[in-house]
């Protein structure tokens, strides 16, 4: 239409002038070329994108992406059916130099349905009816993706190797039992489990939503990351960085949400102001009782920039046993290998449960690119502080995930009193601080170099993570029956994977590099690598062991590798419709 409308004005115009001119005859104006059909065949399809042709009716359209490829980890772990990526990062199961199968390198696997339908018939101009429902899922087992889940299916597997169960007084240990991939995850087998929400938009007064959304934070830090992947970004392979600190942050199951953009603006050719606030808990799906985010950003000429706070409460992170754990047995009841619940023998199945950490965060992210000729360049900065959480639930709780609960005496919190009278440690008796800087590029190739096949945009980035020395000893005991507790500076022993503790001060570092060819709209091929260290606290756990029997002295020999490097050479595809 807005070509149309250029063409019928030029007309005009040009008619005027030869009438003035007193032309014996006037050009006819060419109608414009029709638009190509998309559907005419497969290839034309795939050289449309999604907006040009898009399958849907009525307001609703049908879309969704596939991402496959395979790769190399240099410390990686096996396919697991549950989790929404594969270790492309360091990650304590990593276990062995592995080729396989991978997928969601560049980004998700989803398939999704979403509403703008157009209120203006009903006297409403320039306001719509919005709405997303999306799933994410694991494109090899075609289950919707469920990190709590993966986590639970560790709970007989330790990340080292070597799992430990006690009966009664007896200790048994299996040899080699190495854990799968896994992680914790906002994703937690939900339908809609990566968005699901219903609003209103207007073309002046912005979006208002309500349901299952994504932070904005995590929204926001996709714009200004150069290479926006899991397998080749260090902020996109985990979501504990725009989580400030923990992943299942990232997306609030009931979050009223309010985005707007105010156009021209003194200089600025767009300011954006946002707001989002979680309504109910953890009975309501979330991974904290209580969230707040704002945001406020602005386009000046070729810069961008957004900044975005956030704040909540009880934030849960996720653990699984580890392959380390008390089994039922007399006088002694904690977590039964069986899958099935026993009733009445006061085990819990090993399917449904895990360990939880709670705290309170904070934080703020700080983002910014610039555009000059081909190139584009971001950076950012994060910055995140983890504290005490505003309650123990020592009872323990349900988790995100259906079916899966944190039992009674398997959450780290606050410095409740036990059963044997005495304060439980909390989690940070002293605050966590971990700060986040990248930079990077992206070039997008000349068409002409390509000769017309597709376009190509190479892209490389550098992320750097630190965190203070929050190590402490708790002292614990009791005067006259009251318990007591506090906690004092603990200091810092050995180094890499093998130092005393995660809480000391540390670091990581990650170069990336991507290539990403679309020899069609709806399609990229890629091919990529992320090259990550860890250092001091951070390392902490990152090695394995192994149990091998000595024929010589007939004895059992323990040997641990430390992995604190990892690189992903990674090719894929993904398609989107």
């Amino acid at each position: 239409m807005k070509i149309l409308g250029i063409g019928l004005v030029a007309a005009a115009a040009f008619a005027g002038v030869a009438n003035a001119a007193d032309l014996p005859t006037k050009k006819a104006v060419e109608a414009p070329a029709p638009k190509p059909n998309c559907w005419a065949s497969f290839w034309t399809w795939l050289n449309s994108s999604a907006d040009d042709c898009p399958i849907g009716a009525y307001g609703i359209t049908l879309y969704g992406t596939l991402d496959v490829g395979y790769g190399y980890q240099d410390w990686g772990a096996r396919l697991d059916p549950s989790p929404d990526k594969l270790n492309y990062g360091l990650a304590k199961s990593g276990h062995e130099h592995i080729w396989q199968p991978v997928y969601n390198g560049l980004s998700t696997s989803v398939l999704g349905l979403k509403m703008k339908e157009d209120l203006a018939p009903v006297g409403l101009p320039g306001w719509a009816l919005v709405g997303v429902l999306e799933a994410g899922i694991n494109p090899y087992s075609g289950m919707f993706s469920n990190g709590p889940r993966s986590l639970a299916d560790q709970n007989f597997n330790s990340a080292n190797g070597i799992s430990t169960i006690t009966i009664g007084k007896t200790k048994y240990t299996a040899y080699n039992t190495w854990q799968s991939t896994n992680f914790d995850s906002s994703r937690a087998g939900q339908w809609d489990n990566s968005q699901g929400y219903i609003g209103v938009s207007s073309n002046t007064w912005g979006t208002l939503t309500f349901g299952r959304t994504n932070s904005l934070s995590f929204d926001t830090l996709s714009k200004y990351d150069p290479l926006s992947s899991n397998a080749f970004s260090q902020v996109g392979f985990s979501n504990s960085f725009p989580g400030f600190g923990n992943t299942e942050l990232v997306r609030i199951n009931s979050a009223l949400t309010y985005k707007v953009s105010i156009p021209n603006v003194y200089t600025f050719s767009a300011i954006r102001l946002a707001g989002q606030a979680q309504i109910g808990g953890y009975g309501m799906g979330n991974g904290a009782t209580s969230a707040y985010y704002g945001q406020l950003g602005f386009d000046w000429g070729n810069f961008s920039f957004d900044g975005v706070v956030a704040y909540a409460q009880n934030a849960v992170s996720l653990s699984s046993y580890g392959g380390s754990f008390t089994a039922c047995g007399p006088n002694n009841s904690q977590i039964s290998q069986s899958y099935g619940f026993i009733p009445g023998s006061g085990c819990y199945a090993a399917n449904q449960i895990l360990k939880a950490t709670l705290s309170n965060n904070w934080g703020a992210q700080l983002t910014a690119s610039y555009k000059w000729d081909r190139f584009r360049f971001y950076g950012g900065y994060i910055y995140a502080n983890l504290a005490n959480p505003s309650a123990d639930y020592a009872g323990g709780f349900e988790t995100i995930a259906s079916g899966i609960f944190v039992p009674a005496g398997a959450v780290t919190s606050t410095a409740y009193p036990l059963s044997n009278g005495t304060l439980a440690a909390p989690s940070y008796a002293f605050n966590r601080v971990l700060q986040t800087i990248w930079t990077g590029f992206r070039y997008s190739v000349p068409d002409e170099w390509l000769r017309g096949w597709g376009s190509l945009d190479l892209a490389a980035g550098f992320y750097y993570q630190w965190q203070n020395n929050f190590n402490f000893t708790w002292k614990t005991g009791a005067i006259h029956g009251v318990p007591y507790g506090y906690a004092t500076a603990a200091a810092c022993t050995g180094q890499g994977a093998f130092i005393s503790s995660s809480k000391c001060s540390g670091a990581l570092d990650a170069i990336s590099f991507l290539a990403d060819w679309k020899p069609f709209k709806r399609v990229d091929i890629y091919a990529g690598v992320m090259i990550q260290n860890i250092y001091g606290g951070l390392a902490n756990g990152y090695f394995n062991s192994q149990i091998f029997f000595n024929p010589v002295n007939k004895t059992i020999v323990t040997a641990q590798h430390a992995f604190t490097q990892n690189y992903d050479p990674t090719i894929g595809i993904r398609v989107r419709f």
